[in-house]
């Protein structure tokens, strides 16, 4: 068996001794302790776009498809999945959310935009759920629209936007903020 360039010779590395040790020594995995931060309002944004083979988008678009509205299905799967984060990602927070919006737009001729925006007060922000309730959007696009072409892809999940906690603001290049 050949190793993979970037791999050692042996194999994979034993990855059990990155991050720092917890108060025992340990280290590995474990949620990090937030219980000594402070409460205050968290927001993010994220988006992800789906894309579909040249000329299919309208025709899906013009009907209901055989599982029903694409559109409204998509941004309900993706309020659940924003509210269900902390249990999908193993040390994520579960969260109680006081907003989620999932919006779905065309975003070119071929391509779907989907938004997420995620809100709560508290002491952890809310990048991973609105990250996964774009990802859940668009897969839920996928599995509505898959019957269709298996050409359709999703790209580009990535978070635009946070704000709240002790990193205060944060905006991807290019991102302008709310109306961008």
């Amino acid at each position: 068996m050949q190793a993979h360039p970037q791999e050692p010779a042996g194999g994979p590395p034993e990855l059990s001794h990155l991050g720092p040790p917890d108060p025992s020594g340990r280290r590995g995995a474990r949620m990090v302790d937030v219980g000594d931060k402070p409460v205050t309002r968290r927001t993010a944004l994220a988006r992800a776009f789906v894309v579909f083979p040249p000329g299919l988008l309208p025709r899906l678009l013009a009907g209901e498809g055989a599982k029903g509205p694409l559109v409204e299905v998509a941004r309900l799967a993706g309020v659940l999945g924003a509210k269900r984060t902390g249990e999908l990602i193993p040390l994520c927070h579960p969260l109680g959310l006081d907003h989620v919006d999932v919006t779905v737009a065309p975003a070119g001729e071929d391509t779907l935009e989907v938004r997420c925006e995620a809100r709560t007060e508290g002491r952890t922000g809310v990048e991973m759920e609105a990250m996964t309730g774009a990802s859940i959007a668009a897969l839920t696009l996928y599995d509505m629209t898959k019957a269709a072409s298996k050409g359709i892809r999703i790209e580009r999940v990535e978070l635009l936007e946070k704000t709240g906690g002790r990193s205060g603001t944060w905006r991807a290049a290019g991102h302008a903020g709310p109306e961008g």
